[in-house]
């Protein structure tokens, strides 16, 4: 009867550490594209991620690359004050985008162009990326804005 307990028991614990790694695997798969990593303009520069691989960039956008071409895309280089990487952008920019300002854009890097699928811009005057901050600081680019 002892023995018996005993197989039974193990039993129910070889299952519930198969179910236990079943279903982190399956979350591990369901999160995979949910996850984008932040890379400054110079970690892209130095160690380009491959065409398939979705990430976000962040830094300023470099005064006097803006230009929007016939077909609507919008063209810009961002930077960090180290590198620039020039983005594309099919569809409508945020009311606050500008040159000079800070931005975020999650996409690919595709034949030395980031392709944006989506581009968010500081929301007032102050705001800026904590991930852009911390690369710009990097840099040695950043200024702390004057006054509280």
């Amino acid at each position: 009867m002892k023995g018996l307990k005993k197989q039974r028991r193990i039993q129910v614990i070889a299952v519930a550490v198969v179910a236990l790694i079943v279903s982190t695997a399956l979350i591990g798969y369901a999160l995979r594209d949910g996850i984008n990593f932040f890379r400054s303009p110079t970690q892209v520069a130095e160690a380009p991620p491959s065409e398939t691989e979705t990430f976000r960039i962040g830094g300023l956008v470099e005064e006097g690359s803006l230009k929007v071409n016939e077909a609507e895309e919008i063209t810009f280089n961002v930077t960090d004050g180290n590198a620039v990487v020039s983005v594309a952008y099919k569809g409508i920019l945020p009311d606050l985008f500008e040159e000079g300002q800070g931005m975020v854009g999650t996409g690919r890097y595709i034949q030395g162009v980031f392709q944006a699928s989506e581009i968010l811009a500081k929301h007032d005057e102050t705001y800026m990326p904590k991930e852009v901050i911390d690369a710009l600081k990097e840099q040695g680019v950043y200024q702390e804005a004057d006054g509280s």
